[in-house]
């Protein structure tokens, strides 16, 4: 099966107050498409940082990634924000939704900075498929926390990315609502073919994914 992600050797330091930090650490992995990771490990592992390097928002001080084919190593900025847009979509655990804007115009963003003319139809397409499309012209506030996180769950799969980054996604959430959470990813994952990286502490959550990785200081451990 064709690898989505490919990491070779990734090390990773950053600067503190305290001196420089080693974060992560000679790390390879080769992950295949189409399937749902689980990334697992101890608060501070580097689980959020491996996440923030799969999508070229933080940058390793060596090694090599890969995303889809093409490698995020020496892109400027400005490209790895144009890959990102066509390629990953981004799930976090504290929504990250902009207050100013409805639920459509949040989830029409991406397309917006495509240059997509339809931007807004496809959005309330994508917000009919989380069982929003009553909730459109909602803002954040008006929304309950699980309404938010299927705002985001929509806004990340509006312009169907190959690869989902999910950090914590149900963190915020109780427990009921963070498994319909969770179900809605699942069922959309497998309906659009994309690969699934959900960083979790939930052991059961990362046992129903088709693959786990284990993270312990700064490495890969299983």
């Amino acid at each position: 099966m064709q690898s989505i992600l490919k990491l070779d050797s990734v090390d990773l330091h950053l600067k503190s107050e305290a001196g420089r930090v080693h974060i992560l650490k000679d790390i390879s992995l080769e992950l295949p498409g189409s399937k749902t990771v689980g990334i697992m490990g101890p608060s501070g592992s580097g689980k959020t940082t491996l996440l923030m390097v799969l999508g070229g928002l933080e940058r390793p001080t060596s090694g090599t990634v890969e995303v889809a084919g093409t490698a995020l190593t020496g892109m400027s900025e400005d490209a790895l924000a144009t890959f990102r847009r066509d390629n990953i979509g981004i799930v976090f655990q504290n929504f990250h939704l902009i207050p100013t804007m409805t639920a459509l115009e949040n989830v029409a963003i991406p397309l917006e900075f495509a240059g997509q003319k339809d931007a807004f139809r496809k959005a309330e397409e994508a917000l009919d498929a989380v069982g929003l499309k009553d909730r459109v012209k909602h803002y954040p506030g008006q929304l309950s926390g699980g309404e938010q996180q299927r705002v985001a769950i929509a806004r990340a799969f509006v312009a169907t990315p190959r690869l989902i980054l999910a950090d914590e996604p149900t963190g915020n959430l109780d427990a009921a609502t963070g498994k319909k959470v969770m179900d809605l990813m699942f069922d959309m994952t497998r309906k659009h073919g994309t690969t699934l990286i959900l960083v979790t502490h939930d052991e059961h959550l990362a046992e129903s994914c088709d693959m786990q990785v284990r993270i312990k200081d700064g490495k890969v451990t299983a």
